[in-house]
């Protein structure tokens, strides 16, 4: 049986077309080149990411969006339990801490440390906080002064196609780089052979824009063209909001609270396009700083920082 949805109120989204140029995505070679994708790219310059155009297969959209018909949910977390996140649903990727995370990133991710991340009052909390760790408890600390986590379902559950909703309040300020994404699962290509989609980012220094991605071989952040929108939404670092991902063998579709603003299409290309033939696994993360999070430096004076996820599903049909 479907479960009852606790909706935020309904909002309507802005849509803005965006791209973003001269993105850098480093590959881990070493541990698990499966989870160095980007989570996102990174910007040349500026505020705001510069437009470019949306290139073969991809588009701003504006429709309606939401769950569609004839889909049923297949797994979900509803976080209803005061606990550490259920370890039959979420592992921890802690994988580059002693070498350093791609894209230049700043965080330590802990692994079953409830400072990073909890369930408390209905909701799973990811917390990034500035400090540093006692190496001869963490061995594997890389010198890193923040912390924070990466949860991910890899080896316990994956999907090829469906409908993804994820509820989720954000963390606000600049040097934060909080995302809602996907790579693919066991055995995997290294990136970006096997695919990323991003259901959600969001960069401090840019408050109230929110993105959707995809990376491929073709169209990737390395090579500074990946296909991407944005929507505008003021208040997601005070208020929960659904971020949407509707995923089948013809488009990838992406979306806030009931309404679609990007799309992927499968123009029948091959692999190199569209390797989104093949299960995926969730991912549910707040870096810091980086490449694209940390454009405009860090402020410190924000921590601890925290996203708040009021449940994840995921349907099929």
């Amino acid at each position: 049986m479907r479960p009852q949805i606790k909706r935020a109120p309904a909002r309507s989204p802005t849509l803005v077309a965006r791209g973003r140029r001269g993105g850098l995505c480093l590959l881990s070679l070493v541990f698990a080149p499966l989870l160095a994708g980007c989570g996102g790219g990174a910007t040349d310059a500026g505020s705001m990411p510069q437009p470019v155009a949306a290139g073969p297969g991809a588009a701003a959209i504006s429709e309606a969006g939401g769950l569609p018909a004839g889909y049923a949910l297949v797994w979900s977390d509803e976080f209803d339990v005061d606990a550490m996140p259920d370890a039959a649903r979420w592992g921890y990727d802690t994988s580059r801490n002693a070498t350093g995370w791609a894209n230049h990133e700043l965080q330590y991710y802990s692994a079953a440390r409830p400072a990073n991340a909890r369930v408390v009052g209905g909701n799973l909390v990811i917390e990034a906080r500035h400090e540093d760790l006692a190496p001869a408890q963490y061995p594997d600390w890389g010198g890193q002064h923040y912390t924070s986590a990466r949860l991910v379902t890899r080896s316990l559950a994956s999907w090829t196609y469906g409908f993804v909703e994820v509820r989720a309040k954000l963390p606000c300020g600049v040097g934060t780089w909080p995302a809602i994404w996907m790579l693919a699962a066991l055995p995997q290509a290294i990136w970006p052979a096997g695919g990323e989609i991003d259901i959600m980012e969001h960069v401090g220094f840019d408050p109230g824009v929110i993105h959707g991605t995809v990376h491929t071989t073709d169209y990737n952040g390395k090579l500074g063209n990946q296909r991407t929108a944005t929507t505008l939404m003021a208040d997601v670092c005070g208020n929960f909001h659904r971020y949407q991902l509707t995923w089948t063998p013809m488009r990838i579709v992406v979306g806030m609270d009931d309404h679609n603003y990007f799309q992927y299409s499968n123009d029948g290309s091959g692999s190199a396009e569209w390797p989104f033939d093949n299960p995926q696994f969730l991912i549910l993360n707040i870096a810091v700083g980086g490449d694209w999070g940390g454009l405009h430096g860090v402020d410190d004076s924000i921590f601890p920082v925290d996203m708040e996820i009021d449940y994840v599903r995921v349907y099929q049909r």
